[in-house]
């Protein structure tokens, strides 16, 4: 997610999945189990998968009666879970009880390091930023300690993690990009070592038990506001579909990356007109279609995110599915009726719509059975 969300400060051995057609990384048996889950579960149980919901350390259970009533597919663990490993577990165990018996809820934390290290405490080591990890260790150190730190989420409940960074800021940018280079938030300047570290992350979060999310596509590397803060100064008119900048998401995607998560920016060679998480040109188009990718497009947060609060909340919810996303991250609980409700209008009145977002559901089964989060008799 985006550093306002995540910062912990401030600055002074699971599957692979066969990225270009995620089903066919399913066995027999979790292909039935799929097909029967899109034909049992309940609308509602559907539609929630299409929703991941922030849950806040200072009060875990305040986001229970939206858990109970509109069943989220997932949680984002936010605001610094700073009291280690049995605390959040205790968090996370409460949160998994209202998903569907049939359904495991997607347990998730921007878990990256330095400046951005969500949970904390007792049990958790504390991690360098990728910055120093791509100046100071090898690939294979990489993967060999993020395995490890993944192992420590996976003792507290988390299962997916929100990293790693596949954004690339040139060097001498790196103090006037906030959303990442002024945080280190990067592994490297140059797009070919960002993307050998990318890929060693990957590996080691599958090492560790942990899915892997590749953000924040098509880059933040080429701006200078941070859009959860801003909506100015979040135009990229540098990257294009042919970027050498969009190398690491590619290699992230070719390790075996779960999720790619969209950024908020605007992209003025891509889609002038649109943030990305609202473009088909960038999703439907670039990812998907260019780069091959199938698997689970996630957005980065469009609840508070203040790059995007000149749409409505119903309208982002709407707008992301219709332009090929399928997870709807918001860190404001109170929007998660409202995205619902205009969820289930759109279903019901545009057949398009229900087509996309069937896809977006049957692709999120698919990835939780692989990710052995699925049962079916």
């Amino acid at each position: 997610m985006g550093l306002a969300l995540a910062v912990s400060g401030s600055p002074a051995a699971a599957q692979r999945a066969e990225i270009a057609s995620p089903a066919s990384a399913l066995t027999a048996a979790q292909r039935t189990c799929v097909q029967q889950l899109t034909m049992d579960l309940p609308t509602s149980v559907r539609i929630g998968q299409l929703i991941w919901v922030g849950m806040y350390a200072d009060n875990p259970r305040a986001v229970d009666p939206y858990l109970r009533t509109y069943r989220p597919g997932g949680v984002v663990l936010l605001g610094g879970f700073h009291n280690g490993v049995s605390v959040t577990a205790s968090a996370t165990a409460h949160a998994a009880t209202f998903a569907d018996s049939r359904v495991k809820m997607a347990i998730a934390a921007d878990q990256e390091g330095g400046y951005v290290q969500q949970v904390q405490g007792s049990g958790f080591s504390t991690i360098p930023s990728a910055y120093y990890q791509g100046s100071h260790y090898s690939t294979a150190t990489i993967q060999r300690l993020t395995a490890s730190w993944a192992a420590q989420l996976r003792a507290a409940g988390v299962n997916v993690n929100l990293a790693p960074v596949a954004d690339t800021v040139n060097k001498d940018f790196m103090p006037y990009n906030r959303p990442i280079g002024y945080y280190l938030r990067n592994y490297d300047y140059a797009p070919d070592r960002v993307s050998a570290d990318v890929s060693a992350a990957v590996a080691g979060m599958h090492a560790g038990g942990i899915a892997a999310t590749i953000k924040h596509f098509p880059g933040l590397g080429r701006i200078t506001n941070n859009t959860d803060t801003s909506d100015t100064g979040i135009t990229d008119t540098a990257t294009s579909a042919t970027s050498h900048y969009l190398n690491p998401f590619k290699a992230g995607i070719a390790a075996g990356g779960d999720f790619v998560m969209i950024s908020n920016a605007k992209y003025s060679l891509i889609d002038a007109k649109r943030h990305a998480a609202f473009s088909p040109t960038i999703i439907t188009g670039l990812l998907r279609g260019q780069l091959g990718y199938q698997g689970v497009v996630i957005s980065d947060d469009i609840g508070n995110a203040v790059a995007v609060q000149t749409i409505s909340p119903g309208d982002r919810a709407v707008r992301f599915i219709n332009s090929g996303g399928d997870i709807i991250l918001t860190a404001n609980a109170s929007d998660v009726p409202t995205m619902i409700s205009a969820i289930r209008s759109a279903r019901a009145t545009n057949p398009n719509f229900k087509a996309r977002l069937d896809a977006a559901v049957l692709r999120i089964l698919t990835l939780k059975t692989q990710r052995g989060m699925t049962s079916c008799s």
